[in-house]
């Protein structure tokens, strides 16, 4: 399989985080629209992110926010954005980049975006570890998926056939090799008899 030396990957969700930055970019210019309002969940442990102490205690790992009435002073950058709310009583001031984003969600309209997390390629001359390491691991998964379904899968165990007792409607007799009489005086017959020769 070819490598992706174009990283469409990439390109996708910058495309993607740049509809999200255009959509916050227009809230902060003239507010938010309508009965739309947004659900922004981003990663508190990355880099950039500014918050204060007590919500990083509070959400070690991540942090859903919501942009609808009680939010103020939003600027939008091409990196990031500012915004104060309120947690509890007490306003705070946030700086998210767009890249820690995990997910947007406007729920007025059923539209959402979900972001995936890409390494990309290191700036050093270093090697390309992180990007190789990712592209390594997609390889297994897929050679263990084609393994998978090349192997042969063993047949699915017969049912065994039933014939109904004559004289109990509700127990079904299984269907014997020859032509024996039950104790209870009832036939098993072979399914055989039935086909056509």
């Amino acid at each position: 399989m070819a490598s992706d030396q174009i990283r469409y990957d990439l390109l996708t969700q910058q495309a993607l985080r740049g509809v999200l930055r255009s959509v916050l970019t227009d809230v902060a210019k003239k507010g938010v629209p309508g009965e739309h309002h947004f659900y922004i969940a981003f990663d508190t442990r990355a880099e950039g992110v500014k918050l204060s102490a007590r919500l990083r205690e509070q959400y070690p790992e991540e942090m859903t926010i919501i942009l609808q009435h009680q939010f103020w002073d939003l600027v939008v950058t091409d990196e990031r954005f500012e915004v104060g709310l309120s947690f509890g009583g007490v306003p705070e001031r946030l700086s998210v980049p767009f890249d820690t984003i995990k997910s947007f969600f406007d729920p007025s309209v059923q539209f959402g975006l979900q972001f995936e997390e890409t390494a990309e390629q290191p700036a050093s001359n270093s090697g390309q570890a992180p990007l190789q390491e990712k592209t390594d691991d997609k390889k297994r998964k897929s050679a263990r998926q084609d393994q998978a379904r090349d192997e042969p899968k063993p047949a699915p165990a017969r049912p065994t056939p039933v014939a109904a007792n004559p004289h109990d409607d509700t127990a079904p007799v299984p269907v014997g090799a020859g032509s024996k009489k039950p104790s209870g005086g009832a036939e098993v017959v072979r399914l055989d008899r039935f086909r056509k020769k």
